[in-house]
């Protein structure tokens, strides 16, 4: 067979080439110049996109973490295994406490450091370094409250083993980073590159941990805005017409979680009986003091919510005994709902000592922090234990009266204010002095900003002329009093019974946490920790106070650890928390006057009653119920409605005849009822309520709403910007039904079959820093959005939604986990997004699918079931001395 001569590419500047490449390249010579330009043009932009594309790529991929292999890292004392599953999720099993914090540290920093990163410049009030004057109102907040150092205050008292533990976690970040640029460690670095930045950054330090726990602390912080709405709306509403917009809670329907019981000598006891509660009345607010209080509202807005903020904030948690159980031990069950971002709050971990011992003495799973060491909620080889937040009033806003720039009034008498200065560095500016002003109930807030340093010349005094300075506004907040918080996160995980485990908590200071626990030896229970602090009788948490009167001053004490509410395997065999109140109004301590009203907590009830045995499935199943509680009471007034226009409105209003009330993602009749819900809101309340104060929707308003319809001719009902009418309730309903009738005929479809609420209802994904830059390509490369999904304020489900802006998702179940006591393998577990922090991880969002989809993963806790479940083991190996 004879050899074949290579083949080659024609030349097209080449007359030797063949005909037909001669006839394309001769047509080209011989076109026009300006086509000729236009084409290398295209050309050279098509190469030029092709190599922007692999560079991003490249950039992108770049900082994705080895998760396979061995290592040497400097630090350790010995080997580490990190094992991780299919979905990344690592265990980490070690032979000593130092290096299991050290390991944890370093895989946080490989999957979310520059999360880490962006919430210590946040907690230290140093945004502004990274994203210039933007962000210098936020800078301005944070450090007038001077979290990062209430954090190193914090460092002294913490337990010996705590700052080890923290020391050792930082060093282990710290190996991480050493070696690696920016663009190694996140995509973020390297888009912040291109706008300028020169920026490497600093080691993580045991504090910078320390500062996340307050902010966490400030999200979850009560009820400081509702203080507010009420004082806005005192200038025109009375006090009755204030009260029906925060109705009493009604311990009948919606029992508390703790069933009688009383505080006997300093002691809660759960069979005793108790007396005391306080309802004082308050003098009204001036508009200048109002004018304060609703520009304080603006800058404690420019505060990023780190974990979400709102009464969508919130958490489902119960635990059922044996005998509610269908495996005979205990089930424990936990949601949190929290802001949503991308990446998630949470990043699943498992901390294992090869062999317990007093050197070693971790073996728990659970859902972490980066940033901070330890499980936040998860279990141990003995207990399981769950978060709701309580909820209780740790803030208060304190009116001060001034009198030149460092005093303030104090029962006739004048005292001189703390003032410090604070130096802020301002990416591409000038850095900023900020003067920071406290008085005895804690800092000015209303000093972050020159613009409304005071309300000055216009504050009234006893004495007209003298006029002073104006009033300022101080914050009381339990979080700026130092605390040994960190320490219970580790206890608890160390706990092994329920004695150990309310020691824990008795170390739980901020944010105050309904704990619910389960353990092996077949028992269930409740506890109520924190700081909540002991007010004077003045002083009911409900509005701001004078605080130039030491009457209503907190008395400088805290209820009692042993005073807070606690349970131990209650007579019904379960235990619900869902926000709603702790204990009924006998309790003689204030808790708080703002609890949700508990329409999550009364459903879950409900069902574990009727239920009789639950499986760990039927526990999950329940996480994901979407009854709308809100639906049962107002449906049949809205079907009573008679004379709509024609057909066409009768067609979407026949949808809610046959509705169950439940709201999954392609209802058409969860969409329409949502739909006119809203526009009900707005119909009924934007025109007597400040923009402020206008219905968000949840829980409160199905509480106010639902008192209002027995009384149709009600004075809320009235529109107040029409004249020669007085509505009704009945032309409300008639009005919320037409109009949403048109709205989503406009937003979906005519044909009311074809709505459905998960394509309002969708869940946007964005990532806290860059996820918000206004940068369309940057933005796509972060966030992750158009998840459609079903539930809805105050449901079970609760995707929480603000009716003042849309229909999309505000919080959500931030992870979701039942917990098996009789087989901890049996267990399961979900994340809102993934593990990773890398937009180029196919571990990003891949739990998120599954998440919308109401699945969940199995959760390995044996070391065999977590090697039949690896994918990938990285080890960590201690660096050989040089030579």
């Amino acid at each position: 067979m004879s050899e074949q001569a290579p083949t080659t590419s024609p030349d097209p500047t080449s007359g030797s080439a063949d005909a037909d490449t001669v006839s394309w390249w001769q047509a080209f010579r011989r076109a026009p110049r300006a086509v000729r330009w236009t084409a290398w043009t295209a050309l050279g932009l098509v190469l030029l996109l092709v190599v922007l594309a692999v560079t991003v790529v490249v950039v992108v991929r770049r900082p994705l973490p080895q998760t396979s292999g061995e290592v040497e890292v400097p630090g350790l004392s010995a080997s580490v295994e990190v094992i991780r599953d299919d979905n990344d999720i690592p265990q980490v099993y070690a032979d000593t406490d130092a290096d299991l914090m050290f390991a944890q540290g370093y895989v946080h920093a490989q999957e979310r450091f520059f999360e880490m990163d962006f919430r210590r410049h946040v907690t230290a009030g140093r945004l502004s370094e990274l994203f210039g004057e933007d962000t210098l109102e936020t800078d301005k907040f944070i450090r007038t409250m001077g979290w990062r150092q209430v954090a190193e205050e914090e460092w002294a008292l913490l337990e010996p083993a705590t700052r080890d533990a923290l020391t050792a976690y930082a060093n282990g970040v710290n190996a991480y980073i050493a070696d690696r640029s920016p663009s190694q460690l996140a995509a973020e670095y390297s888009v912040l590159g291109l706008t300028g930045l020169d920026y490497t950054p600093e080691e993580w330090e045991p504090v910078d941990s320390l500062a996340w726990l307050k902010a966490m602390a400030w999200d979850l912080r009560g009820n400081m805005d509702a203080e507010v709405d009420r004082v806005l709306l005192s200038l025109d509403h009375t006090e009755e017409e204030i009260a029906s917009l925060w109705p009493a809670y009604d311990f009948d329907a919606h029992p508390p979680i703790v069933s009688g019981g009383g505080v006997v000598d300093g002691v809660f006891e759960q069979n005793a009986t108790a007396n005391g509660t306080r309802n004082p009345r308050r003098p009204a607010y001036s508009q200048e003091v109002v004018d304060a209080l609703e520009r304080v509202q603006d800058a404690v807005g420019s505060v990023p919510d780190l974990v979400g903020s709102g009464r969508g904030i919130g958490s489902n948690s119960w635990v059922v005994d044996g005998d509610h159980s269908a495996t005979g031990m205990p089930l424990l069950a936990n949601d949190p709902h929290l802001g949503i971002s991308q990446p998630g709050i949470w990043m699943q971990m498992g901390l294992h000592c090869r062999e317990v011992s007093e050197a070693c003495t971790l073996d728990t799973s659970g859902f972490t922090f980066s940033g901070v060491p330890g499980v936040i909620i998860g279990h141990n080889a003995d207990i399981a234990w769950g978060f709701t937040n309580l909820g209780p009033d740790v803030t208060d806003l304190f009116l001060e009266e001034t009198e030149g720039d460092d005093r303030y009034v104090r029962d006739g008498e004048t005292q001189a204010m703390q003032v410090h200065t604070e130096t802020i560095k301002v990416r591409g500016e000038d850095d900023v002095e900020l003067r920071v002003r406290e008085t005895v109930h804690g800092p000015l807030i209303s000093d972050v900003s020159s613009d409304f340093a005071t309300v000055g010349a216009n504050a009234p005094t006893d004495e007209p002329g003298d006029r002073g300075s104006g009033y300022a506004v101080a914050l009381a907040w339990t979080a700026l009093d130092p605390a040994p918080t960190a320490d219970a996160i580790l206890e608890l995980n160390r706990a092994s019974d329920w004695d150990s485990f309310r020691a824990a908590a008795a170390d739980f200071a901020v944010p105050a946490q309904n704990l619910v626990y389960a353990d092996r030896e077949g028992h269930i229970g409740y506890q109520s920790p924190g700081r909540i602090p002991i007010r004077r009788g003045g002083n009911d948490g409900t509005m701001p106070v004078e605080g130039w009167i030491s009457a209503n001053d907190w008395t400088g004490d805290y209820i009692p650890f042993d005073g807070l509410p606690s349970v131990l395997d209650p007579e019904e065999g379960f235990i619900a928390t869902a926000n709603q109140a702790v204990i009924d109004e006998d309790y003689p301590y204030l808790l708080t006057k703002d609890w949700d009203y508990g329409y999550r907590s009364t459903r879950i009830r409900e069902v574990l009653a009727d239920e009789g045995e639950l499986s760990v499935q039927e526990m999950a199943q329940l996480q994901l119920d979407t009854t709308n509680p809100m639906a049962e009471t107002l449906v049949p007034y809205l079907l009573d409605v008679e004379r709509l226009p024609s057909a066409y409105y009768r067609n979407a209003q026949d949808l809610l005849r046959d509705w169950d009330f439940t709201s999954p993602a392609d209802s058409a009749a969860a969409a329409y009822f949502n739909v006119v819900w809203r526009n009900l809101l707005e119909l009924t309340f934007h025109d007597d309520l400040r923009q402020r104060t206008w219905p968000d929707g949840g829980d409160r308003w199905f509480t106010v709403v639902s008192r209002m319809l027995t009384d149709p001719a009600g004075p809320w009902w009235d529109d107040a910007d029409t004249d020669d009418v007085v509505e009704t309730r009945d032309d409300i309903l008639r009005e919320a039904l037409i109009e949403a009738r048109d709205e989503l005929t406009r937003r979906q479809a005519r044909d009311p079959h074809l709505w459905e609420w998960g394509r309002l209802h969708r869940m946007n994904l964005h990532n806290s820093s860059l996820g918000e830059s206004g940068v369309g390509l940057v933005e796509r490369l972060f966030n992750r959005d158009g998840w459609e999904v079903g539930g809805g304020s105050s449901i079970v489900d609760a995707t929480s939604w603000n009716a003042v802006d849309g229909y999309e998702v505000t919080a959500a179940p931030s992870m979701r986990m039942v917990v098996s006591l009789a087989d901890w393998d049996d267990s399961r577990w979900i994340n809102l997004t993934g593990v990773s922090g890398h937009p180029a991880s196919s571990h990003y969002t891949d739990q998120t699918e599954l998440y919308v989809d109401g699945k969940t993963l199995p959760w390995a806790f044996s070391r065999d079931a977590v090697e039949a479940a690896a994918d990938d083991t990285l080890v960590l190996n201690p660096a050989q001395p040089a030579g």
